[in-house]
């Protein structure tokens, strides 16, 4: 094993793997599977066994090694394609820790990553590594995951290690490990058995971190360390909102110094103005992108009801046809992502005024019952053939309706009818998008805590 005096050795060392391919750099017969490009790293570059020892790699430096794949969007950006996960959270252990003293800290203060470009048209032997770089966390950042930690913490030490989930933290999430039932874990505060879980970085995170590597560009912070030291996330949204609850657009925009327009973006501009940061995309703030929070407008009327359902992107039923439940992008959406329900509601002389704000993650629950056994359900129709009839205004298919669960269905979102999709049956129907039920968002928020 190569041995390194100094950090700046070690750092100089990595960097000479750049640039090159897996292939280039394997010196045995390592099978290039997931998690094997990893050990190519450790045993052909570093020259040391594998382990799971719970100190760092490089313990004398305190430095972990972890190797984690990029990929390039069609708009040409850069993101991460996974979360890093980092190790095992041993729930019989780690309750008993402090955030410094914990497996999590000590293991994982400082990360040599070693980033490679993922790409589907190519063996994962010919993936090129494009940068190496020390990741420590900035103050800031700390400071989040210190209460990420304390979440999971508190949340083992009720006995609740079986309701974990990556939507209950900002940055630090506790990931699942291992999708069979053998995964499980012993929880020392109640006898029901706790998916095996670990300490890891969302991919929101890791991917605001690439983009700063990479493109160098600076996103707008959206808290200080004052703030920080205080509140969760949440807590300082909740707080930047309170003093515009009951006041119309029109009195926010003067209050605040915003240009009203009539264009659809108005309220995300007037949102982005009471939040101080006039002419950025919400998403584009630091801590909202790291953290994964996205924004969703919703208007009420006088009688409290909603028009419209709730739309989500649109559906890649080739995806849809082919990818497990727990691989697809709609588990994936909302299991990491924390939903920022911005709601405006009508008054009696019908203007729109700002009611409240709802911070919302699906429950780990509801994703492993109710979304698995609805995209299961969509799955099994695809995979016998949609069944399309032609109706007045166009055609009626059989995927899962609104009245399917009462929670979520499959409807239209398209330009207009002639924007299409041919389905793996080879149908052909206006193209469709996952959608909320307008009864379970209008149920969820009379129902918040």
């Amino acid at each position: 094993m190569k041995k390194f005096k100094t950090q700046q050795d070690l750092l100089y060392y990595a960097t000479q793997a750049e640039e090159q391919t897996f292939r280039q750099l394997r010196k045995n017969d390592r099978v290039a599977h997931k998690g094997g490009l990893g050990h190519i790293i450790e045993e052909s570059f570093f020259g040391y066994t594998i382990n799971s020892d719970k100190e760092a790699d490089f313990k004398e430096l305190g430095i972990e090694l972890k190797v984690t794949p990029i990929k390039r969007n069609k708009n040409g950006s850069l993101s991460a394609k996974e979360r890093l996960v980092l190790n095992i959270i041993n729930y019989m252990e780690e309750y008993r820790q402090t955030f410094y003293t914990s497996s999590f800290w000590t293991k994982n203060e400082k990360l040599l990553l070693f980033f490679y470009l993922w790409q589907a048209d190519k063996e994962a032997l010919d993936f090129v590594i494009k940068k190496t770089y020390l990741h420590t966390f900035s103050e800031e950042d700390l400071l989040i995951i210190q209460r990420d930690w304390h979440i999971i913490q508190d949340k083992i030490k009720r006995g609740e290690a079986h309701l974990l989930s990556e939507g209950d933290t900002s940055y630090l999430g506790a990931a699942t490990k291992g999708a069979s039932a053998k995964s499980m874990r012993q929880q020392p505060f109640s006898d029901l058995p706790a998916k095996q879980r670990a300490y890891s970085l969302k991919a929101s995170y890791m991917t605001t971190l690439i983009r700063s590597l990479f493109d160098t560009s600076q996103l707008t912070k959206f808290a200080t360390k004052d703030q920080l030291k205080r509140l969760s996330l949440s807590e300082i949204l909740y707080e930047k909102f309170k003093p515009i609850r009951g006041m119309t657009l029109e009195a926010i925009a003067k209050q605040y110094d915003i240009t009203l327009s009539n264009a659809k973006s108005r309220i995300q501009h007037l949102v982005s103005g009471v939040l101080g940061i006039k002419g950025t995309k919400l998403e584009d703030i630091e801590e909202f992108a790291k953290a994964n929070y996205r924004f969703k407008t919703i208007r009420l009327e006088q009688d409290g009801s909603m028009k419209e359902h709730m739309s989500f992107p649109q559906i890649d039923f080739d995806e849809w046809y082919n990818t497990p439940f727990e691989d697809s992008s709609l588990y994936e959406m909302f299991t990491a992502t924390t939903w920022v329900f911005v709601i405006f509601a009508t008054n009696e002389q019908q203007q729109l005024y700002f009611k409240d704000i709802v911070i919302w993650h699906m429950p780990e629950t509801m994703i492993t019952t109710t979304l698995r056994e609805f995209y299961l359900a969509t799955q099994a129709i695809l995979q016998q053939g949609v069944v399309v009839t032609p109706i007045k205004r166009g055609n009626r298919n059989n995927l899962p309706n609104a009245k399917f669960n009462g929670v979520c269905h499959i409807r239209p979102k398209a330009r207009d009818g002639k924007d299409t999709v041919t389905l793996p049956c080879g149908a052909v129907i206006t193209k469709q998008a996952f959608w909320l039920n307008k009864e379970f968002i209008i149920n969820l928020l009379n129902n918040r805590n």
